[in-house]
């Protein structure tokens, strides 16, 4: 269950880091974006997240898991909310303000449990 994650910490390896080009889409990655190495969710790939707080593209990332992403839409990919361990507490809202530019195309809702 992907909210084992939860309150813990995590690396995350970087695919899409900061300012980087999404591969098939015509968007631009305002915020570290990765998986979770030796992981497998229900669709088959990693588990990915995004990491909120760094400034600078990053190769890996260790932080906190403070939520993740659900998609109603989508029910077997899920996105872990990977921040930095100095600053653990992002609102729902922060983090939905935080994803839209791919959570966008989706239906998302902000899991803490």
């Amino acid at each position: 269950m992907i909210s084992r994650y939860l309150n813990k910490e995590i690396e995350v390896t970087m695919d899409r880091p900061l300012g980087s080009k999404h591969p098939k889409y015509d968007y631009e990655y305002p915020i570290n974006y990765g998986f979770i190495e030796n992981t497998m969710q229900g669709d088959g790939e990693e588990i990915d997240a995004y990491c909120i707080g760094p400034k600078e593209a990053l190769k890996k990332f260790t932080g906190i898991c403070v939520a993740y992403i659900k998609r109603s839409d989508d029910p077997e990919d899920f996105k872990l909310i990977v921040v930095d361990k100095n600053n653990i507490y992002v609102t729902d809202s922060e983090t939905l303000k935080a994803v839209h530019f791919q959570e966008q195309f989706f239906s998302p809702t902000v899991m803490r449990s």
